[in-house]
C-alpha cells in the first residue's frame, strides 16, 4: 500500500517525541527522522476543559477454577485481575476500553460473574468492549479450569449477555462512539467467526460507512487481535483489510491486546513500513491473565515491556493525545509520551 496521502483527512506530519522510562529508570528522547532531520518539541499532553481520559488493557480475568484464582487476589504472577482494575478505578477515567479475552479459559456467563465483575466489572457503566477469542468459547459439560474443558460458543451468548447493549448487536460485536473530541471505534477481530474482516464483509461496509459519517480529526479504533505484535501470536493478517481502510481514512490509533505483554510501535502502514502518516498501534494485554515474554522484535516496534501487568492511560484532547503505561507495582510510568492527530 502507498504511503501517499489518499483521503482529505489524512493529517499533516505526525510529529512525537516520546519519553520510554524502563524498569532501570534510563530515559530515551527521539528527537531525530530516520534522515537526520530535527524533529520540533512535541506537542504537550494534553490539557483544558475537553480534554477526556481513557484507560485501555486486555486478557483480564482468570478462569475462577485456575489454582492461581486465589478468590480473585491472584498469585503475583498470575490472575492479577484484581491488582490491574484496582489502578483502572483510581485513575477516574471517562471510558474503559476492554481489548477481549476478558474472561478465561472459557469466557461463559458464570465465568464472567464469578471472575471479571468482581473486579474489571467495578467499572461496567464505563467499559466498551471488544469480544477476544476467548469469548466464543463456553464450559463444556464437564467444566472448566486451567484452560481445559472449553467447547466453541460461535455466538460469544455469554460476552453478549453479560455486557448487554455495550457490546454492540449480538453476532455482530461493531459499533462506534465520540468521547470528547475523539471517535471511537469497537472492531470484532473474531474474523471467521463473522464473515471475514475483508471490504466486503459486513463489518467492512459497516467500517467504511462509519468512516465517512464521523469526520472527526483525531479517531482511534481497537479490538482484540494485533496487526502487529512481536510478542507470542505474532502478526495477523486477517486484519490486514481493517487496517488499510483505517490508514486511508487518516485514523491516529490502534489498540489491541491477544499477546500478553505491552508494546508500542511507530506509525506503520499496512505494509509495516514507518510512516508519518501512518497509524500508530499499542498491544495492551495486560489487564490480568499473566505477562509474557516477547519471541521476536517486528520492524516498527519502539517499545516492549513483557514482564508487568498495566494498563494504557490515555488523555485525549482536541488535536493531541497523551500516553502512559502504568504497572500495578505503582512505578513511575514505563513508557509515556505525546503526538498530535490533526
Amino acid at each position: 500500500m502507498s504511503s501517499t496521502p489518499t483521503s482529505p483527512r489524512r493529517r499533516g506530519l505526525v510529529v512525537a517525541v516520546v519519553a520510554v522510562m524502563a524498569v532501570t529508570a534510563a530515559f530515551v528522547a527521539l528527537t531525530l527522522r530516520s534522515d537526520g532531520v530535527e524533529l520540533p518539541p512535541p506537542p504537550p499532553t494534553p490539557t483544558g476543559p475537553e480534554v477526556v481520559t481513557v484507560v485501555a488493557a486486555g486478557d483480564i480475568a482468570c478462569d475462577p477454577a485456575s489454582s492461581s484464582f486465589n478468590g480473585g487476589e491472584g498469585t503475583g504472577t498470575e490472575c492479577a485481575m484484581r491488582a490491574t482494575s484496582d489502578l483502572a478505578l483510581g485513575l477516574d477515567a471517562d471510558a474503559v476500553l476492554a481489548l477481549g479475552d476478558l474472561q478465561y479459559e472459557c469466557g461463559g456467563y458464570e465465568a464472567f460473574l464469578a471472575s471479571y465483575d468482581p473486579s474489571w466489572g467495578r467499572l461496567k457503566d464505563i467499559t466498551h468492549p471488544v469480544a477476544g477469542n476467548h469469548e466464543y468459547e463456553e464450559a463444556a459439560a464437564s467444566g472448566a479450569g486451567d484452560g481445559t474443558g472449553c467447547s466453541v460458543a460461535p455466538d460469544a451468548s455469554g460476552y453478549f449477555r453479560y455486557f448487554g447493549d455495550a457490546a454492540g448487536a449480538p453476532g455482530q460485536g461493531w459499533y462506534s462512539f465520540d468521547v470528547g473530541a475523539w471517535h471511537m471505534i469497537a472492531l470484532n477481530s473474531n474474523c471467521p467467526l463473522i464473515d471475514g474482516c475483508g471490504g466486503n464483509s459486513p463489518q467492512g461496509r459497516w467500517l467504511a460507512a462509519d468512516l465517512a459519517a464521523h469526520d472527526r480529526a483525531c479517531t482511534l479504533a481497537y479490538w482484540h487481535h494485533p496487526m502487529f505484535s512481536s510478542g507470542l501470536h505474532g502478526n495477523n493478517e486477517s486484519v490486514t483489510r481493517m487496517w488499510e481502510t483505517l490508514d486511508e481514512a487518516g485514523v491516529d490509533v490502534v489498540l489491541a491486546g491477544h499477546d500478553h505483554s505491552y508494546e508500542r510501535f511507530a506509525p506503520l502502514d499496512a505494509a509495516q513500513q514507518v510512516d508519518p502518516l501512518g497509524v500508530r498501534s499499542f498491544v495492551v494485554g495486560t489487564g490480568g491473565r499473566r505477562p509474557r515474554a516477547f519471541t521476536n522484535e517486528e520492524a516498527g516496534s519502539e517499545v516492549r515491556i513483557g514482564d508487568s501487568f498495566g494498563v494504557l492511560h490515555l488523555t485525549l484532547g482536541a488535536q493531541t493525545y497523551g500516553w502512559r503505561f502504568l504497572p500495578t507495582t505503582g512505578e513511575a510510568p514505563l513508557d509515556e509520551g505525546t503526538a498530535t492527530c490533526a
